[in-house]
């Protein structure tokens, strides 16, 4: 029954114990015996465990029983924290009434605490703020609460002291969730209405749907529609998740849970759809999700050409499991077909080409992210381009438009000038500065998205020794100096790897992926010239020399003659063999000149 459900997700910003806290709430729940416990038991993909974030939102169904004696369902879904992943968290936060405002004790009030929260109002969500972390040595609570009432607009007193970590004031935050989040409103007796929050994949089932029930309620051998494409099923099984899949007679308004239909066509189902029965449908569907908006766009090819159908089927089913992944078909006369993809930041795209590599055995070769700029033309006409093979010639340009951010920086006042110089260097105009409490402060930018893409992140965490946070929103376009950057190998243009960058740039970028090429290319029997050009114009270059045969060892002293006749001999050798030479470029060149550094 709804009213002893309880839907909430927590959110923060990251590393702030969210996987910790979700960890204490399911082992009260006993939902998994301590021999089989591991810690960041949600985050089920090698790479969160590895890197220690979250990628996907996990939902899991709690039972609890309250002081009062009552038996409640608890649904938690918890949800990633790092800035590229904020659809997910969007996608959560709509299935749920209430969020646990995560607040790290020791680093205080952060960038994306704040985005979260603002997400969480727009959806009207009861808020739940939590002090975490409150058994360090470095935690400073009456502070953590004084930020919480000034940053955040929210009752610092009513925050609720935890220890995700040791399990302290956990029988609290159950209580406050049972007794704060509202239940669920809808109707049982209405006609079925459902949103589809996510989705996976099973080999053997096809596609598991992850529904929040609005209205009605689904059962067993129940003939449902997809109200984006009229797709009929029949429902073959449905339950909760309870670490595992746990089967259930039935899903009734208000609770959270999966339904299997025996989808083999994975393009039927889109998360953001509303589900209803065929028989008596619902009037109208549940607001979808706001469309997803890529800012980083990069080339996905197979490394063999013959794999192409197979890494098709594999991007069709990672969709299905990331929502923000964008793709369409693309091709490239080095690279053979492939896929154009736009991704929610450069996080987002190696966790993507992880998870090919992984997930799917799919070996695969990304070209350089670059971003989406306009582009005017003489003739009067303005063109979208992210992809380098796309740009015109100069000679049909007038000229170019890149995107701007507004960033968003939160750090302890020792690390300001550091950080300061770190935003000028990539060309960041200094908008704001409010000093938040005597140690931190906030600095507010603008500045071109091209110049976070690389390194910035790393380099703003490094520089600050891991305390400054960081969000951005896209605020438009304006104008710059753009040129398309050509790499050269052997004379032959590399159409994969070439880059569209600010004019400014272009010669230090040129010569840096020139030296990663000469770094990752093997020695051939012939001399192999790496360029950097713009249009004609050489801007870089480096050389591989060849491995060459010792032609003098047969020469014991003699005439010098003969010995320059051997080595003009061999000369004309290598020089025919350079003519008709094809370099082969290995997969771990085009990976050293997606991850270049600036430094």
């Amino acid at each position: 029954m709804p009213s002893r459900i309880r839907n909430f997700c927590i959110i923060a910003h990251i590393d702030h114990g969210k996987s910790t806290l979700a960890d204490r709430l399911i082992q009260k729940g006993r939902l998994v015996d301590d021999r089989d416990f591991q810690d960041q038991i949600l985050d089920n993909m090698d790479i969160e465990r590895e890197r220690g974030i979250t990628i996907k939102s996990q939902a899991v169904t709690i039972p609890y029983t309250a002081s009062d004696g009552k038996e409640y369902e608890l649904n938690l879904v918890d949800t990633p924290g790092h800035v590229d992943f904020s659809y997910e968290v969007s996608r959560a936060i709509s299935s749920c009434e209430g969020a646990l405002l995560l607040v790290d004790s020791t680093q205080g009030v952060q960038a994306q605490t704040l985005s979260n929260m603002y997400l969480a109002l727009e959806h009207n969500l009861e808020i739940i703020p939590v002090i975490n972390k409150i058994d360090m040595s470095a935690a400073d609570i009456p502070g953590t609460r004084q930020q919480i009432e000034k940053d955040l607009g929210i009752n610092g007193e009513e925050a609720l002291l935890v220890s995700a970590r040791q399990g302290t004031g956990v029988d609290e935050l159950f209580e406050a969730i049972v007794k704060r989040i509202p239940p669920p409103s809808g109707s049982a007796s209405a006609p079925l209405r459902a949103l589809i929050f996510d989705c996976h994949y099973d080999p053997y089932r096809g596609v598991v749907v992850h529904l929040r029930m609005f209205d009605g309620a689904v059962k067993k051998g129940m003939k449902i529609r997809f109200m984006s494409n009229g797709a009929e099923y029949d429902v073959e099984t449905l339950g909760v998740f309870k670490l595992a899949l746990a089967e259930a007679a039935e899903l009734s308004a208000g609770s959270v849970g999966y339904i299997i239909a025996g989808i083999k066509t994975v393009s039927d189902v889109r998360v953001g759809d509303t589900v209803t029965g065929a028989e008596n449908p619902c009037g109208a569907p549940l607001p979808g999700f706001r469309e997803v908006k890529p800012v980083v766009f990069s080339s996905i090819y197979p490394v063999d050409s013959n794999d192409y159908e197979e890494l098709k089927t594999s991007m069709e089913k990672l969709k299905l499991n990331d929502a923000s992944l964008v793709y369409e078909k693309d091709s490239s006369a080095a690279l053979g077909f492939g896929f154009r993809c736009g991704f929610l930041g450069l996080l987002h795209l190696e966790v993507i080409q992880e998870r090919l590599e992984r997930e799917f055995n799919q070996a695969v070769i990304f070209t350089a992210p670059s971003v989406k700029y306009k582009v005017y033309l003489r003739q009067g006409e303005e063109i979208m381009v992210d992809n380098p093979m796309e740009y015109p010639d100069e000679g049909r340009i007038e000229g170019a438009e890149e995107p701007y951010i507004r960033a968003e920086v939160i750090t302890p006042t020792a690390y300001l000038g550091n950080i300061m110089s770190l935003c000028m260097e990539k060309r960041g105009v200094q908008t704001g500065m409010n000093y938040l409490d005597e140690k931190r402060v906030e600095l507010i930018y603008d500045m071109p998205l091209s110049e976070v893409l690389f390194d910035f992140y790393d380099r703003l965490k490094s520089t600050s020794r891991g305390y400054a946070s960081f969000d951005y929103e896209i605020t438009g376009y304006k104008p710059t100096e753009l040129v398309k950057l050509d790499i050269l190998l052997n004379g032959k243009q590399v159409d994969a790897l070439s880059q569209m960058v600010f004019r400014d740039r272009a010669q230090a970028r040129a010569r840096m992926v020139c030296e990663r090429l000469r770094d990752e290319i093997p020695r051939q029997q012939f001399k192999i010239p790496i360029q950097g050009a713009i249009g004609s114009q050489i801007i870089a270059r480096e050389t591989i020399n060849p491995v060459r045969k010792d032609v003098l060892a047969k020469c014991y002293g003699g005439d010098i003659t003969r010995k320059r006749k051997l080595l003009e001999k061999q000369k004309e050798g290598k020089k025919r063999m350079r003519m008709v030479g094809d370099v082969e470029l290995p997969q771990s060149a085009f990976l050293a000149v997606l991850k270049t550094k600036e430094d």
